[in-house]
C-alpha cells in the first residue's frame, strides 16, 4: 500500500508524510496523489464543478493584518462600499446568469452592521428563496452570527489562516486573538451554518509543522468548505517583499485535503489563477470542485486589492462566467450553477 492509499483509507496523515509529499520530485507519486484526489472528488460530486457568484461588498477593514492590502494602515488602498441597491443589482445579474449561490465578502467594516446586513440578507432571501447565501465578513459576535443566520444566510467562510497560535501572532497585530478566531468557527458550526475555514499556502513564517497543525484542525472541525490558496504579497504592507507561496505546494495540499475530507467543497481560487495561467484548472485536476466568478461591479473590482496583480478585475459578470465555464469545459468538466450543497 502506498502512502497515498494509506491517507485515502485512514483519512489521516503524518507530519513526515506531509513533508515528503510536498517536497518530492517523484513524478509518479505526484501523479498518484492527483489521480486519487480527483477520483475521490468524482465519487462524491461526479464531474461537476460548482460555480458561485462572488460579490465583494467593501474594501474598508478595521483590522491591520500584516499580509493584506486592505489593512487599515494602508493609506494607498482605494476604499469603497457597495450600496444596498448595488448589491441587489449584482444578485439580479447573477440570477439571470444562472447562479444559485451568492457569496458576499468584505473586510471587517462596521458600516455593514447587523441591522444593515440582516436587511440585505433577508431581502435577498425573500427575492431568491431557491438560492444559498454565503457570507465572508470576518469575526463577529455570536449574536451577530445568529441574527444573520435567522435572516436567511446559509453558509459562512472564515479562514483560520493558521492553526498555530505562535504563527497567528506573526501574521496579525497584537489586538487580534487566535483563540477568538477559532472560537468563531466553532460558534458558526453550533448555530447551524455550513462553515468554511482555510489558510494561505506559503505565508511568512509558515513551516511544515504549522501546515500539519492546519490539516489536523480541519480534521477536527470537519468544515463543509476549505479555502486555500497561495500567499501573494501586497505592496504597502509589511510583507510586501516576502516571496509568494508555491503553486506546487498548493496543488498538493488541495489533493491531500480532498483525501482527508472526501465530501468537502474545495475552491480552485483566484490566487491560484493569479500565480499560474492555468492555476484554477490545475486546482480542479488536483481535487477542487468550486470556482467563484466575480459578480461585483467592474468599477470596484480593482479596488478589492487584498494582494497584487489579482486577475479578472476588468471583466463584466457575463464575460467572467463565460470565460470560467469555457476554461473548465476544455479540461473535461461540467460547470453547474445550482446551490451545490455539501454532501456529508
Amino acid at each position: 500500500m502506498s502512502l497515498i492509499d494509506d491517507i485515502r483509507m485512514t483519512r489521516d496523515i503524518s507530519r513526515e508524510t506531509l513533508e515528503q509529499l510536498l517536497t518530492t520530485d517523484d513524478k509518479e507519486s505526484i501523479e498518484d496523489l492527483r489521480r486519487q484526489a480527483r477520483e475521490v472528488a468524482t465519487e462524491v460530486y461526479g464531474n461537476k464543478i460548482f460555480m458561485r457568484g462572488l460579490i465583494e461588498l467593501t474594501s474598508h477593514c478595521k483590522n491591520d493584518c500584516l499580509y493584506c492590502g486592505l489593512r487599515r494602515s494602508n493609506t494607498t488602498a482605494s476604499r469603497y462600499r457597495l450600496t444596498d441597491e448595488e448589491i441587489y443589482a449584482c444578485c439580479a445579474t447573477g440570477y439571470r446568469l444562472g447562479f444559485r449561490t451568492f457569496v458576499m465578502q468584505g473586510g471587517e467594516d462596521g458600516w455593514f452592521d447587523d441591522k444593515r446586513m440582516c436587511r440585505i440578507v433577508s431581502t435577498i432571501r425573500k427575492q431568491y428563496p431557491d438560492c444559498a447565501i454565503t457570507l465572508s465578513l470576518g469575526e463577529r459576535s455570536r449574536e451577530s452570527y445568529q441574527a444573520l443566520f435567522d435572516a436567511g444566510a446559509n453558509r459562512y467562510l472564515l479562514r483560520h489562516e493558521t492553526a498555530s497560535a505562535e504563527h497567528y501572532a506573526r501574521l496579525h497585530p497584537a489586538e487580534m486573538s487566535f483563540q477568538h478566531r477559532i472560537d468563531c468557527l466553532w460558534t458558526l458550526k453550533e448555530i447551524g451554518y455550513q462553515v468554511g475555514c482555510g489558510f494561505m499556502v506559503g505565508s511568512p513564517y509558515q513551516t511544515f509543522d504549522t501546515l500539519y497543525a492546519d490539516l489536523q484542525f480541519i480534521r477536527e472541525l470537519q468544515p463543509q468548505m476549505v479555502g486555500i490558496g497561495p500567499f501573494i504579497s501586497a505592496h504597502d504592507t509589511p510583507f510586501a517583499d516576502f516571496p509568494n507561496g508555491k503553486v506546487t505546494y498548493t496543488l498538493r495540499l488541495l489533493a491531500i485535503i480532498r483525501l482527508l475530507h472526501p465530501h468537502v467543497l474545495l475552491p480552485a481560487t483566484t490566487a491560484l489563477g493569479t500565480l499560474h495561467p492555468h492555476g484554477r484548472e490545475l486546482g480542479i485536476q488536483f481535487g477542487a470542485n468550486v470556482v467563484m466568478p466575480n459578480l461585483s461591479p467592474v468599477e470596484h473590482r480593482k479596488d478589492y486589492s487584498i494582494y497584487d496583480n489579482k486577475i479578472c478585475t476588468g471583466e463584466e459578470s457575463a464575460e467572467c462566467r463565460a470565460c470560467t465555464e469555457g476554461r473548465i469545459r476544455k479540461i473535461g468538466y461540467e460547470t453547474v450553477v445550482d446551490r451545490g450543497d455539501y454532501k456529508g
